[in-house]
């Protein structure tokens, strides 16, 4: 599928993805996978949808905004340090550019994001 056009929809729950390992010095625990389907530009930002199977892997994030439309994740802020979250269906995170995380997905997570 391509970017949608306007006036144009998807489920974005429901929409097959296709699943990648992630690098091997991310994973930190078990063998998660991730998929990412990017649904449109906006100038210059893009909004797409991202998924996680379980599993602990590292990650230098960008500036996004997300929603969580399913699954259960804790997300550890390695750099700078701050408190530890957990994520689930309608949670709404703010990432910034260049911090360190670490994300524990206990149910395949699901997110749709603007970055």
């Amino acid at each position: 599928m391509s970017e949608l056009a306007p006036g144009t929809g998807v489920d974005a729950v429901a929409l097959p993805l296709v699943h990648e390992p992630l690098p091997g010095d991310d994973v930190l625990l078990g063998q998660p996978t991730t998929a990412t389907h990017a649904l449109a530009m906006l100038g210059e930002v893009e909004v797409g949808i991202w998924e996680m199977t379980p599993g602990t892997a590292s990650d230098t994030e960008v500036d996004e905004v997300f929603v969580v439309l399913s699954g259960h994740a804790r997300i550890e802020f390695v750099e700078p340090a701050l408190p530890a979250i957990e994520v689930d269906a309608g949670s709404v995170v703010r990432l910034g550019a260049g911090q360190r995380t670490v994300w524990t997905v206990t149910e395949t997570l699901r997110k749709i994001y603007i970055a």
